[in-house]
């Protein structure tokens, strides 16, 4: 037992990885030439759910929902299983959770519209739509092609950080969190190890999340704590 323990943690997840950083962005130049000018139309999406954010209707976050949904459908199909799924063993297995992820979408989408957050919590939302359609100017930055630029609504990681941006303006529950933060684990481990410089974008993300959500909860309740401890001040 203790042999079999010691030889197992002598592996590393670069023992598993069958891929380089070159196959792995290769990947997206091939996907993005194959569906030009599906671009067109996943952007499009994207400026809606920022449309959504930025005007708050009685409908918008059913169609935010409903357009993640979709997003999410797509790249656990498009992207997983027809192509992830070539060099990574484990892509079946995220293209369940991404199909799982978006019937929790689309059941958010049939429910009676949420209410928006406000202040810093609404302002972050708002950001991440914005950081997620922007996402593909990453790759110039880091030295890749632009034609292997991860887009939303295509590649996994931007449908996540426009997803986290839903999720925290619409305040949904917690279950539809644990799926996005499971695949930032994921492709936080895979990038670390491909040495990929947007290794720390999940992250420093999540980390920026709990910091805004503890805010949002923690803060209004020691604000209620000090002035039901000072009474008067209620009649200053």
């Amino acid at each position: 037992m203790s042999e079999w323990w010691t030889e197992v943690q002598t592996y590393r997840l670069s023992d598993f990885l069958m891929f380089s950083a070159r196959s792995y962005y290769r990947q997206f130049e091939l996907m993005n030439r194959e569906l030009w000018p599906l671009h067109l139309l996943v952007l499009a999406a994207g400026v809606l759910l920022l449309a959504g954010m930025l005007r708050p209707r009685a409908t918008a976050s059913r169609a935010a929902f409903g357009v993640l949904a979709l997003a999410w459908a797509w790249v656990g199909w498009a992207y997983h299983l027809q192509r992830y799924a070539d060099i990574n063993t484990g892509a079946p297995w995220f293209a369940a959770g991404f199909g799982m992820q978006a019937v929790l979408l689309a059941w958010m989408a049939l429910r009676t519209a949420a209410q928006p957050a406000a202040g810093v919590q609404g302002r972050l939302a708002r950001f991440l739509v914005i950081a997620a359609l922007a996402y593909p100017l990453l790759a110039p930055l880091a030295g890749r092609s632009l034609m292997q630029a991860e887009v939303f609504g295509l590649a996994p990681d931007p449908t996540v950080v426009a997803t986290f941006g839903a999720l925290l303006f619409w305040r949904a529950p917690w279950p539809l969190w644990v799926v996005p933060l499971a695949w930032c684990a994921i492709s936080s481990a895979t990038l670390f190890e491909l040495r990929a410089a947007q290794a720390w974008v999940f992250p420093l993300l999540v980390l920026l999340l709990i910091a805004v959500r503890c805010q949002a909860v923690w803060w209004p309740a020691v604000f209620e704590a000090k002035r039901r401890a000072d009474p008067d001040k209620r009649h200053r």
